[in-house]
């Protein structure tokens, strides 16, 4: 693993950035805030080739990896811009749709994928269930030769600008263990037996929260991703770019919140002239803050090398996710600090910033579970849960 971005890696930094430069982050709140979409970002970013910048060359994707995704949403967050379908459908549903879909499933999905033109969501969280994924019960029975699909989930990102859902559901018991046996399935978001209702949340975003409820779903055989029984396995492929893409949105978000704080410090003189960054109670916060995002861009960018080249990636794609959560929320806060009640005006765009910060401390997993991982397979101590 080098330490150093390669010429490429760099060069789609900055494409990412000179294209998405227009799309500021005022743009983006005021967006949000009306409840719009920002498609045009979607749009050019896809058109220029980052969006499946990760997924196969022969199905129109870069043929690169997770570690050039991770820049691209990263960048998009620096610029005041974070896209949380970037997460979820070229991160998790592209990824998954890649190492176990059918040759026809591949041909089906991952073209628009790659492009953009297709965007699909992911669900597997459920009220009852929370992080114990073998709780689930939403269901898939065969039917003859289809499946019939009967459930609820919840927290869907995105699904109402999305063409398909990458759906978790039951399709068996182990009796041994009592723990739901997991299957993934492909569900257009058009079938008559999917329906959906907002989840009001506090955070300024263009992709809606939702609860989504499959009442007799009726999916043919060629909606089933992968193998039947296996979905918990498989899934976990995409578990891991989920977590770093999220990781590289928060290190994006600390860097948007620092160029900020940075930036009104140098500016902002309130006593003889002298900036307020030249003293230590406001510099110190902000270096502080900044060695932490740096700390946690460099477990991102480890944790993405592992994943790209087949390593065991688990360990450092938690403790990014973990790290960069943690250091976005720092730096946004100090930056908000530095400007005093200028940080909560709306015209200096950082109290907005917030709640998109804040979710990522939650999800995709949240800090506690993260812990619990680290402890039991990093330090080998007991099974807390």
């Amino acid at each position: 693993m080098s330490l150093l971005e390669s010429g490429e890696q760099k060069s789609i930094r900055e494409s990412v950035r000179a294209i998405a430069g227009p799309y500021d982050h005022a743009w983006y709140v005021d967006r949000a805030r009306k409840g719009q979409k920002v498609d045009e970002l979607w749009k050019a970013i896809g058109e220029a080739g980052f969006i499946g910048v990760n997924l196969p060359e022969e199905y129109g994707g870069g043929g690169m990896g997770i570690e050039e995704l991770a820049i691209v949403a990263e960048e998009l967050a620096a610029l005041g811009s974070p896209l949380l379908m970037m997460i979820v459908s070229p991160a998790i549903c592209g990824s998954v749709i890649a190492q176990f879909g059918s040759t026809d499933q591949k041909d089906r999905w991952l073209p628009g994928l790659a492009t953009g033109d297709i965007k699909m969501a992911f669900a597997i969280t459920e009220p009852d269930a929370g992080s114990n994924s073998h709780l689930i019960s939403t269901a898939a029975r065969r039917d003859g030769d289809e499946w019939v699909l009967n459930g609820k989930k919840y927290y869907c990102s995105g699904v109402d600008e999305a063409d398909a859902v990458l759906v978790v559901a039951r399709t068996s018991m182990d009796d041994s263990s009592g723990r739901a046996r997991l299957s993934l399935f492909i569900v257009p978001t058009d079938n008559p037996g999917l329906s959906m209702t907002v989840i009001p949340v506090e955070v300024v975003a263009p992709e809606k929260q939702f609860t989504l409820y499959f009442d007799d779903l009726h999916l043919g055989e060629d909606a089933l991703l992968g193998e039947v029984d296996n979905g918990l396995r498989q899934i976990f492929h995409g578990l891991n770019p989920e977590r770093i893409l999220s990781a590289a949105t928060s290190n994006g978000i600390g860097r948007f919140a620092l160029e900020r704080g940075a930036r009104y410090a140098r500016e902002r003189s309130v006593w003889g002239g002298t900036p307020i960054g030249a003293h230590q109670g406001i510099s110190h916060p902000l270096a502080e803050a900044h060695m932490h995002v740096e700390l946690a861009r460099l477990m991102t960018r480890k944790a993405a090398w592992l994943y790209d080249h087949d390593q065991p990636a688990g360990e450092a794609s938690n403790i990014a996710k973990f790290a960069a959560a943690d250091a976005a929320i720092e730096a946004l806060d100090r930056a908000i600090q530095t400007h005093g009640g200028n940080g909560m005006a709306t015209e200096y765009g950082l109290a907005d910033a917030w709640g998109f910060a804040r979710v990522l401390k939650i999800a995709p997993v949240s800090r506690e579970m993260v812990l619990n991982f680290v402890a039991q397979h990093s330090l080998g101590l007991p099974r807390s849960y």
